[in-house]
């Protein structure tokens, strides 16, 4: 061999995801499992009608998936432009500047690693019970948890298109579900057709804030559907249609099982929703269906945090594998397994944060389900929406700079719309955080949740500074995804 020989790279797949996996069904399916339908028809909804006392939630999904949708239209523009794992990440990064989008990416760990330690406290507290129910024992809700969680690391390592399936049986299980129970609902013995949920007015009255920020958690997923542009068959198709489809579905299948929820309680949705809180929707269908539906409602009840948790697990070991094969974070996490293109490293350091949580509180005796389920959740919720927001000012600055391949709705218009939508939405969640939490103005929640946003963002910029000193290579690469790791590798050879 010549002393001048260009030494052999390793193989694509370590620095590389699948690609070609995942159809326009299986990106709707790893989105719509994020969101949880099944979670938010039992629990978001009861909760609003309790928290709020406002009946209008159906109007409220409407008008959210309104204002997605038109933030959408410039959010897969430029996924048409721009195939990276690190979504948010690198869209903050290549339309605002690298060290906001170091400090997003930071956020969108945060967040997404709150939904998913979430999920397992709300899988084990939930379980619990129904296990003594079920099967006469008594198993501690972090055991359950633990068994979710030992699922879900081994899928994390899988093939994605492995994932996909999981999440497809689970998904189409509690949709059937979901609408077998509401249309049950019509034919209660109460049940009066109510104009209330989709009143209009509701949406300007008081607590209306809260009530729209509620509806704007069973959205959250909607947006990772860039973040599998890489897996994708056709990308620049693949991705805007699954972002429509999955925003539609949500919308109509929220707005439908809201409204028969509440039609069917004969005008005491408030009352019966405080009183019985996420059992109300397994309640109003079980005297019409039997006790059968009703535990069969809470097995999958349980399944739709089980996929849930696998979809967020996969979108934080992507966004992980976008930071590390950008040498962002260490390179360690930008390798993906031999044959799968599943991004290894990511997926066990997500796994064993996800571990450290579950004994943490198993240990120190907090609740999972307020403390760690509810709190976790919430905490999530607004730090998504403080992303989708800093990202829709992204799109505007990165088609201001590239304006070619794009008509002016795509580019200008609908963004720019998308923006001011999204920063009323934002001043509401941030007004309205009491009551998000179901805490006293002023009480830890209310100024801990923003200020550890406020603090990751600031040291993840600060961190994108210093690499700009001191790595100058790594911080042009940032947001440039697969490139960025083939120019990185290639400056490293060329140095040795």
């Amino acid at each position: 061999m010549s002393a001048t020989t260009t030494p052999a790279r390793p193989s694509q797949l370590s620095t590389a995801l699948a690609r070609d996996r995942l159809g326009v069904a299986a990106v709707v399916f790893f989105v719509m499992s994020a969101a949880a339908p099944l979670t938010v028809v039992a629990g978001v909804v009861p909760t609003g009608l309790a928290v709020t006392g406002l009946t209008a939630i159906s109007i409220a999904f409407l008008a959210v998936a309104v204002v997605l949708a038109v933030f959408s239209v410039g959010y897969v523009a430029m996924a048409r432009h721009i195939a990276n794992a690190g979504a948010f990440y690198a869209y903050v990064a290549r339309g605002i500047g690298r060290p906001f989008g170091v400090g997003a990416s930071w956020v969108a760990l945060l967040a997404y690693n709150s939904f998913q330690v979430a999920s397992y406290g709300g899988f084990g507290a939930i379980a619990s019970p129904l296990f003594a129910d079920w099967f006469g024992v008594d198993v501690q809700w972090w055991v359950i948890s633990l068994a979710a969680w030992a699922l879900v690391a081994v899928l994390g390592v899988r093939d994605v298109a492995v994932n996909g399936k999981v999440l497809a049986t689970l998904l189409v299980a509690e949709i059937v579900l979901v609408v077998v129970f509401s249309v049950a609902d019509l034919f209660a013995p109460d049940f009066a057709a109510s104009s209330a949920p989709l009143n209009p007015g509701s949406l300007v009255g008081a607590g209306a804030g809260a009530l729209l920020v509620m509806a704007v958690t069973g959205f959250v997923g909607f947006e990772q559907s860039v973040v599998f542009s890489e897996e994708s068959r056709d990308p620049r198709r693949t991705v805007p249609r699954a972002t429509y489809i999955a925003v539609a579905l949500i919308a109509v299948l929220y707005a439908f099982s809201a409204w028969a929820m509440i039609s069917a309680t004969g005008g005491q949705a408030v009352d019966r929703a405080g009183a019985e809180g996420p059992e109300l929707f397994f309640n109003l269908a079980s005297d019409r269906l039997g006790s059968t539906a009703l535990h069969l409602g809470h097995a999958l009840f349980l399944t739709s945090l089980i996929a849930a948790m696998i979809s967020f697990h996969n979108i934080i070991a992507r966004y992980t594998f976008s930071l590390g094969r950008e040498g962002v974070l260490p390179r360690a996490f930008g390798r993906t397994v031999p044959g799968t293109g599943a991004p290894k490293n990511g997926s066990l350091l997500q796994s064993a944060v996800g571990l450290a949580v579950i004994l943490l509180y198993a240990v120190m005796g907090w609740d999972p389900l307020v403390q760690l389920f509810f709190w976790g959740g919430t905490t999530g919720g607004i730090g998504v929406l403080l992303l989708i927001t800093v990202t829709s000012l992204a799109v505007i600055g990165y088609f201001t700079r590239n304006p070619s391949g794009e008509d002016a709705w795509h580019r200008i218009g609908a963004p720019i719309i998308g923006t001011v939508l999204l920063l009323v939405m934002t001043y509401l969640a941030l007004t309205n955080i009491a009551t998000l939490f179901g805490v006293e103005p002023g009480s830890k929640p209310t100024w801990v949740v923003p200020l550890a946003y406020a603090v990751v963002t600031l040291a993840g910029a600060g961190w994108a500074l210093i690499l700009r000193r001191t790595r100058r290579t790594v911080y042009e690469g940032i947001g440039l995804g697969a490139r960025s790791a083939t120019t990185s590798f290639s400056f490293s050879e060329a140095t040795k």
